[in-house]
């Protein structure tokens, strides 16, 4: 009897523990900035404090809720720009303490579903969204190949990022690695190579266009 009683409780606690441990929301993610993120050491140092100050970065949703919305199928993206380049994790020092933030809604959401999806970009990127200086509902969508390292964002006329995987070509010094890790957490990420980045509003004071660099990442994002 004990047996049976303790083995009943074990299940409930595995029950409760996969509970516990299951995800509210995944989906794909991509980021793009305006200096190289694999890279090395002697290039990293050629760019630090002059470039690298400016990045998109998005989240598509493929399932899950989020303050009880549910959120799958839709996107949501930041575009930030900085006083230093944003250089968090790298091998030296940057002081990027001042960063503003655009964030870009899906304009197929509903009012509620929007309130979430911003909720959802500044908890996960909590030390890039302290100063929001616009909020734009705009088409958005994201689709990421990773075996090709194809990933292609779009935001009305706002913001795009286009990559290509990196191939050997890449390679200029034989030093290069990932210099920079992503600006958020995230899972499976693999940097990428960026055939355009740009973002065309007004909101952060300037615009910018970017092309041809070893600056993305392809990842997904599970929480």
């Amino acid at each position: 009897m004990k047996s049976i009683l303790l083995i009943t409780v074990s299940w409930i606690a595995l029950g409760l523990s996969g509970i516990c441990t299951a995800k509210e929301i995944s989906g794909e993610y991509i980021e793009a900035r305006t200096c190289d993120v694999y890279t090395g050491p002697c290039f990293a140092n050629g760019e630090v404090g002059n470039s690298g100050k400016e990045a998109v970065l998005a989240w598509m949703i493929d399932e899950g809720s989020w303050r009880g919305e549910d959120l799958s199928g839709l996107g949501v993206a930041l575009v930030i720009t900085a006083n230093d380049t944003l250089g968090f994790g790298g091998s030296f020092l940057t002081n990027p303490d001042k960063i503003d933030a655009v964030v870009l809604l899906d304009d197929r959401a509903s009012e509620s579903q929007q309130k979430a999806l911003q909720a959802f970009a500044e908890d996960s990127a909590k030390h890039l969204t302290k100063s929001i200086v616009a909020v734009k509902s705009v088409p958005l969508s994201l689709t990421n190949d990773h075996i090709s390292g194809k990933g292609v964002f779009r935001a009305g006329d706002f913001a795009k990022i286009e990559t290509r995987k990196l191939s050997k070509r890449d390679c200029v010094c034989s030093n290069e690695t990932v210099f920079y890790p992503p600006l958020t957490t995230v899972q499976n990420s693999h940097p990428a190579y960026t055939l355009a980045l740009s973002f065309q509003g007004e909101e952060l004071g300037r615009r910018w266009t970017t092309i041809n660099r070893r600056s993305a990442f392809l990842a997904t994002f599970s929480r």
